[in-house]
C-alpha cells in the first residue's frame, strides 16, 4: 500500500539520491520565480511611486514659496516616525505619504494656491478638498493605502476642528498626525505669499502650544526634540521675526 502512494520521485526502484536533485532543483526553480515576482512587484511600486512624485514636482514648479516643502515634510515625518518606534517599513510609507501629502493641489485652481493675501470662504472651500483629491489620486494603488489615509487626514486636528472629516484624537491616522506635525512647521518658517516666515524658535514654540490641543503631543514633543537636536537642519533662510499668534494652525 505504502509503494501506491508514494510521490513520483520516489517510486519504487528510483534512485533516492536523484530524486532528491531533482526536487531540489525543482524548489531552488520555485524560489528564483518567487525572487523574480518580487522584484517586478518591487519595480512596479517604484515606478508608480515615480509617477506621482512626478506630479507633486510639477505641482511644486508652478509655485516657488511651496518648491522645497513636500520634500521637508517627506523627510521630517520618516525621522519622527522612526523616533516614535514605528518599523521601517510604515515609517517609509509615512515619509513617503509626507512626501505627496499636497499632490491633490494639482486639483486646485492655481490663482487659489498662488493668491498674496488670505482666501475667502469661496476659495478656502476649494483649497480644503486638496486632502480627498491627493488620496483620490494615490488610492488605486492597494500597496499605498495607508498613505492614502495619511494624506486624506492629514489637516485633520486632534480637537475636530481639521479637515476633510472632522476626526478627533486617535482616530486620526498616527502617519496623518505625523505629517501634520511636520507640515505645520515647515509652513510657518516658509516664506508664502500671504505672509512672510516665521523664525525656527517661534514656530517650535507655536508647536508646543498646539500639543495636545490641535496636534498630537508625543509627536510634537519628538519633532521638537529632533529639531533641537540638529538647529541647522531645520532653519529656514529669510525667516523674520513675526508673532506666531497671527498665523492659523492650519496652512494652506
Amino acid at each position: 500500500m505504502a509503494a501506491r502512494v508514494a510521490p513520483a520521485a520516489f517510486q519504487a526502484g528510483a534512485d533516492p539520491a536523484a530524486a532528491y536533485r531533482r526536487l531540489s532543483a525543482a524548489y531552488q526553480q520555485t524560489l528564483r520565480y518567487a525572487e523574480d515576482v518580487k522584484r517586478l512587484y518591487q519595480q512596479v511600486h517604484r515606478s508608480i511611486y515615480q509617477s506621482l512624485l512626478g506630479l507633486a514636482n510639477a505641482l511644486e514648479a508652478k509655485d516657488a514659496y511651496t518648491r522645497g516643502h513636500s520634500e521637508r515634510v517627506g523627510a521630517a515625518s520618516r525621522r519622527v516616525a522612526v523616533a516614535l518606534g514605528l518599523q521601517s517599513q510604515e515609517a517609509d510609507i509615512v515619509g513617503q505619504a509626507g512626501l505627496l501629502h499636497d499632490i491633490g493641489k494639482i486639483g486646485v485652481p492655481e490663482v487659489v494656491l498662488r493668491k498674496r493675501v488670505e482666501l475667502d470662504d469661496d476659495e478656502w472651500a476649494l483649497m480644503r478638498k486638496h486632502p480627498l483629491i491627493g488620496a483620490q489620486i494615490v488610492s488605486p494603488f492597494e500597496f499605498f493605502a495607508a498613505g492614502a489615509l495619511t494624506i486624506r487626514h492629514h489637516h485633520e486636528r486632534l480637537d475636530g476642528s481639521g479637515y476633510p472629516d472632522g476626526l478627533t484624537g486617535e482616530a486620526i491616522p498616527v502617519g496623518a498626525r505625523i505629517v501634520a506635525v511636520a507640515d505645520v512647521y515647515d509652513a510657518l518658517t516658509s516664506d508664502r505669499p500671504y505672509r512672510a516666515a516665521l523664525p525656527r524658535d517661534a514656530a517650535l514654540e507655536y508647536l508646543a502650544r498646539q500639543a495636545g490641543r490641535t496636534l498630537d503631543g508625543r509627536v510634537v514633543a519628538v519633532f521638537v526634540g529632533l529639531a533641537g537636536a540638529s538647529p541647522s537642519a531645520d532653519a529656514h533662510v529669510g525667516a523674520r521675526p513675526a508673532l506666531a499668534a497671527r498665523y492659523p494652525a492650519t496652512p494652506r
